[in-house]
């Protein structure tokens, strides 16, 4: 049987996020475009996808995950923020994070601000890993359920 197919008025995430950057329309739009780049170079299988959808933000908040989130990406009035779900499980010795916490932390560019593309791939690179390291494989968990 085959499956419907998707409506013509439904935009794939990758899209989706195109339509919010283009909304954007200055600075904070290329800077989230610049981003969103570094961190499909980092991890060529990231998922791409828009959530949190709602009347004070109808267009949503882009987010990025590989076997679980990696970061979302916003544009404010004088900021572009990446925040990392997992952040604080994250060492960054090169110091790009700019606001910290308990689980979360994230980064925020400026106007202007030029952006430490090589830190920042790090981070994904690592908060991928910190992902699959929380995943047991299927033979695993097979195993498991046997004993």
């Amino acid at each position: 049987m085959a499956l419907p197919s998707p409506s013509p008025k439904v935009k794939s995430p990758s899209r989706q996020m195109d339509a919010i950057i283009k909304k954007s329309g200055d600075w904070r739009g290329e800077t989230l475009s610049r981003l969103r780049a570094v961190i499909l170079r980092a991890d060529p299988d990231v998922v791409e996808e828009v959530k949190w959808k709602k009347p004070s933000n109808p267009m949503g908040v882009p987010v990025w995950s590989h076997n679980g989130g990696i970061c979302t990406g916003e544009t404010y009035r004088d900021v572009v923020k990446l925040t990392f779900f997992k952040g604080a499980s994250l060492e960054d010795p090169s110091h790009v994070f700019t606001q910290g916490g308990t689980v979360r932390r994230a980064i925020d560019v400026r106007e202007g601000e030029k952006v430490n593309e090589a830190a920042i791939q790090a981070l994904i690179r690592a908060a991928v890993a910190l992902n699959l390291k929380g995943k047991r494989s299927p033979r695993s968990l097979q195993a498991r359920a046997t004993h």
